[in-house]
């Protein structure tokens, strides 16, 4: 499955931010996926996922309460809704895909920017 992430930009903080990512393949719909991101000098950390039927998610701690994951299988897309955003959350945001259970995830989008300011 190839993967292409959209959405980023410059918000300033307090603000909201929608990213999007848009899936090719007919088998979207069974993967588990993820927003991933990775600010300067730092490791690239999970933000939050979505099992193929949305039945499950998951959140950091750094941004429950805040950013909401969903997904559009007939549209091969999944979203990330981010309010509140704080500086903190300048990085690179990528989508990822895997399959259910305990694989790793295996197909990566390109990333997208998004900067909050202060």
């Amino acid at each position: 499955v190839q993967l292409q992430a959209s959405g980023g930009g410059l918000v300033q903080a307090g603000g909201s931010r929608r990213l999007s990512c848009a899936a090719s393949g007919r088998t979207f719909s069974i993967y588990t996926m993820g927003w991933f991101h990775q600010a300067p000098g730092k490791e690239r950390d999970l933000v939050a996922s979505i099992s193929w039927n949305s039945g499950d998610t998951y959140y950091a701690d750094s941004v429950k309460g805040r950013f909401t994951i969903s997904r559009d299988n007939a549209k091969n897309t999944v979203y990330l809704q981010m309010n509140s955003l704080k500086p903190e959350d300048t990085a690179v945001y990528y989508c990822a895909a895997r399959m259910p259970g305990t694989r790793p995830y295996e197909y990566w989008g390109q990333g997208t920017q998004v900067t909050v300011s202060s």
